[in-house]
């Protein structure tokens, strides 16, 4: 499985790090970009990449942290949370990382030219932000956080868009839940899937909250859109 680090050109100025990984098979296939937790791109999302090209697509892991601090972080330092404020500020500069990576996305050759994006934690609002506006196919989030903030994002959306959480996720409380269970009540391209007795931060494998049995089952999901995109 080939795998790069790259750099990528900041369509408003700079440079930010990429992190790719492609299929070993030849011929072309969908892509995914994955928007970190505010740890960044470490080994969590580093793996899931990995997981992604080895099922037979692309995945881009872009750094949505570099105007502020820039790699990635251990879960025990402090600067993770003064990185990611003010939120929404951080939140909508990454929409053109977002869209500068799929811009990158289209130079690979063993790209096919449609792209989900999946956001973890802090990424969670770009599963709504992504098919609305950034010219994405499909849209997931695992333990999105202050997704209540963002749920006016979904209308209009037509994609198909799909959020995982556990329902012991102290970053979606019962009401988070229910609103966007209304959400998916009222748009059959929305579903959502909570995971009993399952926590935030359960798609990072470092993170002493993994649940493996809902890491498969939104990987399987994920391959499941990606496969979609084909």
């Amino acid at each position: 499985m080939p795998v790069q680090d790259l750099r990528i050109k900041a369509t408003g100025g700079g440079e930010f790090d990429c992190h790719l990984a492609l299929p070993a098979a030849p011929g072309k296939a969908p892509a995914i970009v994955l928007a970190a937790a505010v740890h960044g791109v470490d080994e969590d999302i580093r793996s899931i990449a990995a997981e992604v090209a080895s099922m037979g697509f692309i995945a881009a892991a872009p750094d949505l942290f570099w105007r502020t601090i820039p790699g990635p972080l251990p879960r025990s330092d402090k600067r993770t949370s003064e990185r990611a404020e003010p939120r929404k500020a951080v939140i909508g500069a990454g929409e053109g990382d977002l869209m500068d990576t799929l811009a990158m996305l289209k130079t690979q050759p063993a790209f096919n030219g449609r792209a989900a994006v999946a956001g973890f934690c802090f990424g969670g609002p770009y599963a709504l932000i992504g098919p609305k506006r950034l010219g994405f196919e499909v849209g997931v989030s695992c333990h999105g956080s202050a997704m209540e903030d963002f749920i006016a994002d979904a209308d209009g959306v037509t994609a198909p868009v799909c959020l995982l959480w556990g329902d012991r996720d102290n970053r979606a409380p019962p009401p988070v839940l229910d609103a966007y269970r209304g959400l998916v009540s009222r748009m059959p391209n929305v579903e959502l899937h909570v995971f009993p007795g399952v926590q935030h931060g359960y798609m990072m494998k470092g993170d002493e909250r993994h649940d493996p049995a809902a890491y498969a089952a939104s990987m399987k999901r994920i391959g499941e859109l990606l496969a979609g995109l084909r």
